[in-house]
């Protein structure tokens, strides 16, 4: 996901290339029936042409949300219709001046960005480039913020320490600056089908039967020294999208300090948003 975002070197090569923001729209399309009762409702999806990005998309735009979506490529390069209903812009975490056109009218952002490699890579892309959007969209009067962030694996954690330090910053940085209107979302292993250019990867093939197995078991077990992380159950990327557009528009929407785990991620799925 991080490509997508944020272009990462080697400690030998030079500093991050920032690029200007630009918009891209496709053909203006109709949304849903329902547009006319979220009209005043604009969502930013960081990273909306991604994995969760693109599903989180796609979910606002089903409940008749104005979407947009900010990505250091820009333009999604899906073919698919709901592509046309988003504003793309492009532009770089890592200089928060190409993020202030895309918060122009925003009402509510919710962030996907995230990515793997040296410890001070992790750093940057999941806490830096995050913290940035964070603060921009306080200072830009942004009503909510919500964060796909990801649940505590023990000590899994070590082995990509970088990578739960950038998250965890700027999880402190949301409840900081946004307080009860900052949501952050920990799943575990997020499955679904994952498209990869023109190939589609079925994750769901392994992760909806863990899902179904592992949720059964109480809470409890995930603390179980060493082996209890690994014992969380994955979730579905649609459930992820559900929770995370409805923690981004509904006002009564409340989790324990803000912080939604998997379990709340599985309840949300089924109940009903307020009206």
């Amino acid at each position: 996901m991080f490509r997508s975002l944020i272009r990462t070197r080697s400690q030998s090569s030079s500093s991050l290339v920032t690029m200007s923001s630009i918009t891209q729209r496709g053909n203006s399309r109709p949304l849903s029936d329902a547009a006319g009762s979220h009209s005043r409702d604009k969502i930013l999806v960081l990273g909306g042409n991604g994995y969760v990005g693109s599903h989180i998309c796609k979910e606002a735009l089903r409940q008749g949300f104005s979407v947009s979506s900010l990505s250091r490529s820009g333009r999604s390069s899906l073919h698919d219709p709901w592509v046309n209903d988003v504003t793309w812009h492009q532009g770089d975490l890592l200089s928060p001046v190409s993020l202030k056109p895309a918060l122009e009218g925003i009402t509510s952002v919710i962030s996907c960005v995230g990515g793997f490699g040296s410890n001070s890579q992790m750093v940057r892309i999941n806490g830096t480039a995050n913290i940035n959007a964070v603060k921009a969209a306080a200072e830009g009067g942004v009503k909510r913020f919500v964060y796909i962030s990801a649940a505590d694996f023990g000590v899994i954690n070590n082995l990509i320490r970088g990578y739960f330090q950038g998250k965890r910053a700027t999880e402190a940085e949301i409840l900081d600056k946004f307080g009860n209107r900052g949501t952050v979302l920990r799943p575990g292993f997020i499955h679904g089908t994952r498209q990869v250019g023109s190939i589609k990867l079925p994750l769901s093939l392994i992760g909806a039967p863990l899902e179904m197995v592992l949720k059964l078991f109480p809470k409890e077990v995930t603390k179980i020294p060493l082996i209890g992380p690994l014992l969380i159950p994955p979730v579905n990327v649609k459930a992820v999208a559900g929770t995370a557009v409805r923690a981004a528009v509904d006002p009564e929407f409340a989790s324990s300090g803000g912080v939604v785990d998997v379990y709340q991620i599985l309840q949300h799925k089924t109940t009903p948003p307020s009206s």
